[in-house]
């Protein structure tokens, strides 16, 4: 009696495996139909999910830990893939300062001018086109070069009509710039055209290489997700070892076996993400009063760019995905050692 009092309490578990098996086992002999193999089926699959839930939860100090070290990972690839994106949008802004100036003959006309510009707003990779006088650009030398006294002195405005042309995708394709640069040139009434292409390429390889920054640091953070992630389940299947024991000596297959482990490892994703997604919105509020003082003062309509509904939900299932793959390549290869 003492034998069997000691061991029962153990294997207490062990003994609703069993019988769940026995029952799933029963309903295929009999030939239910199908709504029968899908509720039974449905309720296996219940049962793994909230038992291990339960078992998450009756760990908490573990789990937290876990969930807090996979929450900062993914919090951090989140956070530089919103710096990417934030500032792409800065880019939106300095678009159009990558303008081509078009400095026109001094004996066209200001009718020819705005001729040349109608047909340059027909070509599809021009996004606008305009117009700068001769008395604009003299009234703007005057004021901005320090020069006033001297500017008003003279007796003929020396400057000529310009054109300042805005390409479209500026920073994305700088061979059709340099193209669109050729092609005015060979207008009659050009003198000269006039574009920075130097810092339209800095600006095009500093936002490849953070955009490719972002891609590697997304993988090698996945890849911390799983490795965290299975050898948590690893832990989990090595404290239930006679458990999964006992359930594959009275036939439980591997699928089975796994289900719950899978269904853990859903969950430790799951809250990982979600606590990431707090992280990264967190740090966002913080810094979101601070920067945009800072674009006001240059005069920018900058605005911090959050997390949207649609990558917020990304997040959680690619989180989630993570965890369910760490634990399924984990419980296979220690199934596969089992030999049972």
């Amino acid at each position: 009696m003492n034998h069997e009092s000691k061991y029962t309490p153990k294997y207490k578990n062990n003994n609703r495996i069993i019988e769940a098996k026995k029952n799933t086992k029963q309903t295929s002999l009999v030939g239910g139909d199908f709504s029968d193999r899908l509720r039974a089926y449905r309720d296996l699959h219940a049962h793994a999910l909230f038992s291990s839930l339960g078992r998450l939860i009756a760990s908490r100090l573990n789990a937290a830990l876990t969930i807090i070290v996979l929450a900062i990972s993914i919090s951090l690839a989140c956070g530089f893939y919103l710096l990417i994106q934030n500032v792409q949008q800065l880019t939106s802004d300095l678009e159009s300062s990558n303008q081509i100036s078009l400095f026109l003959r001094d004996d066209v006309s200001l009718a020819s001018a705005n001729r040349l510009a109608n047909g340059i707003k027909l070509d599809p990779s021009v996004q606008a086109v305009k117009v700068i006088t001769k008395e604009q650009a003299l009234k703007e030398f005057e004021d901005f070069s320090g020069f006033g006294e001297a500017v008003r002195a003279l007796e003929k405005n020396p400057l000529p009509i310009v054109l300042q042309v805005i390409p479209k995708n500026s920073l994305e394709d700088g061979q059709n710039i340099e193209t669109l640069v050729e092609n005015f040139k060979q207008a009659a009434e050009v003198d000269f055209a006039q574009l920075d292409m130097q810092w339209v390429k800095r600006l095009q390889l500093i936002i490849e290489v953070g955009q490719r920054s972002v891609a590697l640091m997304g993988i090698l953070l996945s890849f911390a997700v799983l490795f965290i992630t299975g050898n948590t389940i690893r832990l989990e299947l090595h404290n239930r070892r006679d458990e999964i024991v006992i359930a594959k000596l009275v036939g439980a297959t591997n699928s089975f076996v796994q289900r719950p482990f899978l269904y853990s490892g859903f969950w430790i994703g799951f809250f990982s993400g979600i606590s990431a997604w707090f992280i990264v919105t967190i740090m966002m509020l913080i810094l979101k009063q601070p920067i945009e003082k800072l674009a006001l003062l240059y005069n920018s309509g900058f605005h911090l760019l959050f997390l949207g509904f649609l990558e917020s939900i990304g997040l959680i299932i690619v989180s989630s995905l993570l965890g369910i793959v760490g634990s399924w390549v984990v419980v296979r290869l220690q199934l596969q050692q089992l030999k049972v």
